[in-house]
């Protein structure tokens, strides 16, 4: 049943994978499980074909959105058996920026990598993302711009971010078609992805070196 499950995601079966989890509930298999051993590493094998160019962007974002379809039924189980998810990201395009596809499918690769996702939209000011981690405690807070004429907008999030007097500071990702990881550096983000995929790798780093 489980791999049944992970051969749905990969082939962006959304009904399929739908009704195959809800049917391996049924039968008594634990959220927990149908999540970490099979949509997990289905959205893992999907990252690393995108990244060796087996896989392209549409061909992604089906099987992220097959992905959702079960994660609708598991995600109130999960809840409820008190299983928390890998670690929470604040996502959002930054102000000025109405680009939004790359940013969704950021979010979805991130879900699919075990991130609970708080999208908070496009246009997003600074003001904004310092409220949401102060209401939502990230582990990691993520933005993305496609323009040069915006992407000057990131350095005064992470100022604002790093002055903020956080209760909890989260890990500043970045990225977007003209943003390089020398940028990142030069504003202080603590990472740089170029790509969706590399997203959820980098995300996943920057959990790992915040916990130790």
């Amino acid at each position: 049943m489980l791999e049944q499950i992970r051969q749905a995601v990969l082939e962006g079966d959304l009904d399929n994978t739908s009704e195959l989890v809800r049917k391996a509930l049924d039968e008594g298999v634990g959220p927990a499980s149908i999540l970490n051993d099979a949509m997990i590493p289905a959205m893992d094998v999907v990252g690393a074909e995108y990244e060796s160019g087996v896989r392209y962007i549409p061909e992604m974002l089906i099987s992220a959105e097959a992905m959702k379809a079960g994660m609708v039924h598991l995600r109130p189980l999960l809840a409820e058996a008190g299983i928390e998810a890998r670690g929470r990201v604040v996502l959002g395009t930054v102000e000025g920026d109405l680009h939004d596809i790359g940013k969704n499918l950021v979010g979805m690769m991130l879900e699919g990598a075990g991130f609970e996702v708080i999208d908070l939209g496009v246009e997003v000011t600074a003001e904004r993302f310092v409220d949401a981690a102060r209401e939502n405690a990230p582990d990691i807070l993520a933005m993305s711009a496609l323009l040069t004429t915006t992407m000057v907008n990131m350095p005064d999030v992470v100022e604002a971010i790093r002055n903020s007097e956080l209760a909890k500071m989260p890990k500043i990702l970045i990225g977007g078609a003209p943003i390089t990881e020398e940028f990142a550096k030069s504003i202080g983000a603590d990472g740089f992805a170029p790509d969706a995929p590399s997203a959820a790798t980098v995300a996943g780093a920057l959990l790992e070196a915040k916990e130790r």
